[in-house]
């Protein structure tokens, strides 16, 4: 086994987690920003 490599992509768990947990926050900001009327258009 190459422990290494390993342990190295371990340590990149965490910051994927942060990225996937922060892209879509970021996202619905961006687009609640600048399109207020797709997040809270009224149902047909």
């Amino acid at each position: 086994m190459q422990a290494p490599g390993f342990i190295r992509y371990l340590s990149l768990i965490p910051v994927l987690a942060t990225i996937l947990t922060l892209v879509p926050v970021v996202a619905w900001m961006l687009i609640n920003f600048y399109y207020p009327d797709l997040l809270f258009h009224p149902l047909p």
